[in-house]
């Protein structure tokens, strides 16, 4: 997880917690969140590095359309970020 961009790690944030989102359905999120515009240029190029490192999957929907999955590596990668936070989120919570 270390070796992400934080662009990357927003990215497998958001396929953990929809649904099989597509690419659009992504950069739709990743706009809300940073409140401004998202090229495909940067997007799809971060979302296959995704796929190349094993974080995430990708199946052809249709001829345009693919949709994202965390593979099984995604999940604990993920996991363990979450516990790496918590760790200091309880010592936040002490104060």
């Amino acid at each position: 997880m270390n070796e992400l961009t934080s662009f990357q790690r927003d990215s497998l944030w958001i396929i953990a917690g929809l649904s099989d989102p597509n690419g659009v359905t992504i950069r739709d999120e990743l706009e809300a969140y940073y409140d401004t515009a998202i090229q495909a240029g940067r997007l799809y190029p971060n979302l296959d590095t995704l796929v190349n490192k094993g974080l995430a999957h990708k199946d052809e929907v249709d001829g345009r359309t693919n949709a994202y999955t965390l593979t099984d590596h995604g999940h604990q990668v993920l996991d363990a970020r979450c516990e790496w936070i918590g760790t200091y989120l309880n010592g936040i919570a002490d104060e």
